[in-house]
Parts: structure tokens; C-alpha cells; sequence
């Protein structure tokens, strides 16, 4: 079994845990952290545009994508860590919630934390990307709270019911 568990700041131990209380011990683990590159990117073009020409070593493009690749590393070293079998880290750069889709592709279950709105049960327990992981996997999903779920009075209340007919 290849079991894929993508890892975020702040929610990457309850993914790892769900790993470690849900795949088969022989399972094929695959710890996964995808860096964006939007910011690096901006540091790059404000720098070039504004500040640096001329001096390309003082880029704080460069310095954030090091700390990028560093921070990343920690992670993937610390999940590892944690879950205490072998395992295979990746690291990907990109738009996250379509190389979360990418990598899972031949897998046989993703494990995700929510990602939105963790106070209250429901749809917006979810953010944006971890909807579209969700909509798009190509394999079953596990989808995991990164604290205790909240309690069941956070339910919206239900719908009115329609007048009855005349």
C-alpha cells in the first residue's frame, strides 16, 4: 500500500499520526511538502525592479528560497521523526494543491489535515486548497482534524422546512 501524507506548518503531526494509526505497517510512506514560489519570486522581482541592479549577491529572493529549502527540510526531517518507520520525503515547489493531486496520483489513500476554518464543524473546516485536494484526488483521501474536532453543537442548524401543502 502507498500512502501519501501531505505535510503543512502547524498540521503535519496529526497527518503523520493518522499514518501512523491507519496504513498497514508495511505500507510504502511517502512524506510530502510542497513549497510555493510566489514569495521568493516577489522578493526576486521587487529587488531587480527597485533596489539591486547591479548587485545580484544582495537578492533576498535568493536568501528566502534557502530558507525555503532549509525550513522544508526541517519538516520532512521531524515527520520522518515522528513516524518512526521508512519512509520517502519529498519536496516539491509549486502551486500546492495541484502537486498534492500530482504526487498522489498511483496511491492508494492521501492523508490530509483541514485547512480552513477549525473552530466549528462543516465545509468551511476546509480552505481552498485542501477543497480542491479533496474534489480531485485520484485516490480515497483521509481527512484529518490537526486538534480535537469541535463539538457537534457547531452544526449549522438545519434548513426550514417548506410550508406544508395548502
Amino acid at each position: 500500500m502507498r500512502v501519501i501524507a501531505w505535510l503543512v506548518e502547524g498540521t503535519w503531526p496529526a497527518c503523520v499520526d493518522a499514518v501512523r494509526g491507519h496504513a498497514p505497517r508495511a505500507s510504502e510512506v511517502v512524506l510530502l511538502h510542497v513549497s510555493e514560489p510566489g514569495v521568493p519570486g516577489l522578493a526576486h522581482g521587487a529587488f531587480a525592479g527597485l533596489l539591486g541592479r547591479g548587485h545580484p549577491e544582495r537578492d533576498p529572493g535568493t536568501r528566502l528560497e534557502g530558507l525555503g529549502t532549509e525550513s522544508a527540510a526541517q519538516l520532512l526531517d521531524a515527520a520522518a521523526e515522528r513516524l518512526g518507520d521508512p519512509c520517502t520525503r519529498l519536496e516539491r515547489t509549486g502551486r500546492a494543491e495541484r502537486e498534492v493531486v500530482a504526487a498522489a496520483d498511483g496511491a492508494d489513500l492521501l492523508v490530509l489535515a483541514r485547512d480552513g476554518d477549525r473552530a466549528r464543524l462543516g465545509p468551511h473546516s476546509l480552505g481552498p486548497a485542501g477543497r480542491f485536494v479533496v474534489d480531485h484526488a485520484p485516490c480515497p483521501v483521509l481527512l484529518v482534524w490537526p486538534e480535537p474536532a469541535p463539538d457537534v453543537t457547531t452544526l449549522p442548524p438545519p434548513p426550514p422546512l417548506p410550508p406544508p401543502p395548502a
